[in-house]
């Protein structure tokens, strides 16, 4: 078998803490019952059957989207697109299972960034890309295309850049009388912190015990990670330390940070918190935006989107947060077509437009930022303002590739549950203890 048995009994054993809503009712080619199933199609005759497993029921509505369009513009050619939803764990476990049988795996499937090097063990059981994808990668913010990619060969077609940014609260930053746009630096960020502090009793930010993504997008920004380009831990390099390190000081050196209210920026007493305006800023991918208008609608008109902070002048201010890559399996009748259908849906022009008209999110394909489509007015603009994108380029070749291995749940679990609470919570530990303590403990259990 092409996928080892140890890594799909290891899968399985892992449990992963999932940030995307799960929806559903049955009607796919693998084991338990779909939660939500759809057909695009049917009512035309000769079109190509093709099936597609997700996880999130959004991805739902932008892929049947796609087979509309793809049915209007290709009626030499037309599908029959049966979009099927899963619960996470259950998707993930159900097309490894299929792959590594040979058989009930669907033609185009959703993969999301933390499994997917579980599909790239020995010889991936999906199809290449790259004949699709090489004439248009210049286009392209690369690095998320990296993250799907083996041995030169792209599998996965990605959804969204997850650039990470920082949300000020202009009202409150007014107020200590700081000018957003001089905050440079982390330094120059710990400065203004103070002076939000001194002039107007709220904190800078906050630090979550809860969820690792601030930390990760701060140590990507200084070219580390949690694993390096071939799989070793670096979860206790030092870049890491720094990062684990200033985070803790922004609460104890500095008191200009607390823990977030609920231990994460997705509870909702954190966001009861900040729609009462607690704090001045959050640093979270683009995607945080939705957050804001679904749960923190006070705050409109009040927060505007700018680069995070660089470690040093001319450092990088952004990091690739998230994601999920489409891919073709090898099981799929029609590989041609199904490829060609995923690049109309994800590669393309049109489908990066989409991808933030239907979704909300940061297309991967830069050369859309500054298009008259993404420019015309929606909920997003209303409430943060018109230069969500003039931020995008200011930062769109400030993003590294991140490291995504089989033990990425693994860190997830650990930084979440036990490093950070010895750390920022306990301080029974200082950073470098606690991250040598993670990385050893990684180390021993690797594969």
């Amino acid at each position: 078998m092409v996928i080892k048995k140890s890594l799909f009994i290891l899968l399985i054993g892992v449990m992963s803490i999932v940030l995307v809503a799960c929806g559903g009712k049955k009607s796919g080619s693998g084991s338990g019952e779909a939660t939500d199933s759809r057909v695009v199609g049917d009512d035309i005759k000769g079109a190509t059957e093709l099936t597609f497993w997700t996880f999130a029921s959004l991805h739902m509505e932008f892929f049947e989207d796609a087979a509309k369009r793809w049915n209007e513009e290709n009626s030499d050619k037309p599908i029959k697109l049966k979009v099927e939803t899963y619960p996470y764990d259950q998707m993930h476990n159900n097309l490894l299972l299929a792959l590594q049988s040979g058989k009930g795996a669907p033609d185009i499937s959703d993969i999301e960034i933390s499994r997917f090097p579980n599909y790239l063990q020995g010889e991936p059981q999906l199809l290449p890309m790259n004949q699709l994808v090489e004439p248009e990668i210049d286009n392209f913010v690369k690095a998320r295309l990296e993250i799907y990619s083996k041995d030169g060969q792209y599998y996965g077609m990605p959804t969204h850049v997850g650039a990470s940014v920082m949300y000020y609260n202009k009202e409150i930053m007014d107020e200590a009388g700081v000018d957003i746009d001089s905050i440079k630096t982390w330094d120059d960020y710990v400065e203004a912190g103070k002076q939000v502090v001194a002039k107007t009793g709220k904190m800078m930010t906050n630090v979550p015990t809860g969820d690792y993504i601030p930390m990760w997008a701060m140590i990507s920004q200084q070219g580390s990670d949690w694993f390096d380009e071939n799989g070793e831990v670096t979860v206790d390099s030092p870049e890491n330390i720094k990062a684990l390190q200033f985070l803790h000081d922004l609460i104890y050196v500095h008191k200009i940070a607390e823990l977030t209210p609920g231990g994460q920026p997705h509870a909702e007493e954190y966001y009861a918190y900040m729609n009462d305006g607690g704090a001045a800023s959050i640093s979270m991918p683009l995607w945080y935006m939705g957050r804001f208008i679904d749960y923190m609608p006070d705050l409109k008109n009040k927060m505007v989107i700018r680069p995070m902070p660089a470690w040093e002048p001319g450092g990088f201010r952004s990091a690739g947060m998230g994601g999920t890559g489409t891919v073709v399996t090898n099981q799929t009748k029609h590989p041609d077509l199904a490829k060609e259908f995923l690049a109309f849906a994800k590669l393309s022009r049109e489908a990066n437009i989409k991808l933030w008209t239907v979704l909300g999110f940061d297309p991967p394909r830069w050369d859309v930022w500054e298009s008259e489509e993404v420019k015309q007015d929606n909920k997003f603009y209303q409430f943060f303002g018109n230069d969500i994108f003039d931020t995008l380029l200011d930062v769109r070749d400030e993003i590294n590739p991140v490291h995504i291995t089989p033990q990425t749940p693994e860190v997830q679990n650990e930084i979440n549950t036990i490093t950070f609470d010895s750390v920022l919570r306990q301080q029974t530990k200082t950073a470098e203890e606690a991250l040598k303590e993670a990385a050893e403990k990684i180390r021993s259990n690797k594969q």
